[in-house]
């Protein structure tokens, strides 16, 4: 024969009423993160020229790793949208793209794609001049899992450092921003709604104990 296992009923009633009462400072956290959402995104824009920034008329025009090596900043120009399919991954997390320099050499870099420009009506065609980017020196290779998912097409030329095109521009969709705070409050407050809860039923003896107090019985030696 099953045996069905069923959840006792005191546990259901306080399950849910620690949930109704989480939604109450839920409610509350997630409108406070709905007004600040403006001013974070306000303090993740970068201005042009800066890294992660769109190019300005100043910014070097790299075509290959010497290149990169020999100036501060720069920028990158990629035909099309080959620089999203040419192999990514997650080097310790943070997403990166393999990109093909002019000269057919490939390094891994961090792109803000929101400040991509493109020299055509269509992403698809000219060139897509990326973010202003600078080199950032480290091992790629001790992360044998990205380089797996980043190489997958074709080998990267350098693995001693990988191009930060992103910067302070990294940040949040307003629903992760809101909902990641949100949910870990309502978390919170529905286990310390459901203890409370328990405790004062069972208190009262609406809700059996968790823990029957076992009667001690005295041996024959007393």
């Amino acid at each position: 024969m099953r045996r069905y296992s069923r959840l006792r009923y005191d546990l259901v009633i306080c399950i849910l009423l620690g949930y109704l009462i989480s939604t109450i400072p839920g409610y509350f956290v997630g409108k406070y993160y709905e007004n600040k959402y403006s001013s974070y995104v306000e303090e993740h824009t970068v201005e042009d020229g800066d890294i992660g920034g769109k190019v300005n008329d100043g910014t070097f025009h790299a075509e290959s790793v010497e290149d990169l090596l020999e100036h501060d900043t720069f920028t990158i120009d990629s035909p099309g949208i080959e620089y999203r399919n040419k192999g990514a991954g997650y080097y310790h997390g943070a997403y990166m793209y393999a990109v093909t320099l002019p000269s057919g050499e490939k390094i891994a870099a961090r792109i803000n794609t929101e400040n991509v420009t493109t020299t055509s009506d269509s992403i698809y065609s000219g060139n897509s001049i990326l973010p202003v980017g600078k080199v950032i020196y480290a091992d790629l290779a001790d992360d044998k899992y990205f380089l797996e998912q980043i190489e997958h097409n074709e080998k990267l030329s350098r693995t001693d450092f990988y191009i930060d095109m992103l910067g302070n521009a990294e940040k949040y969709s307003e629903e992760d921003y809101v909902t990641m705070p949100k949910v870990i409050v309502q978390v919170i407050f529905g286990i310390l709604g459901f203890v409370i809860i328990h405790s004062i039923g069972s208190k009262f003896g609406l809700f059996p104990r968790f823990f029957k107090e076992k009667n001690k019985q005295k041996s024959e030696w007393d």
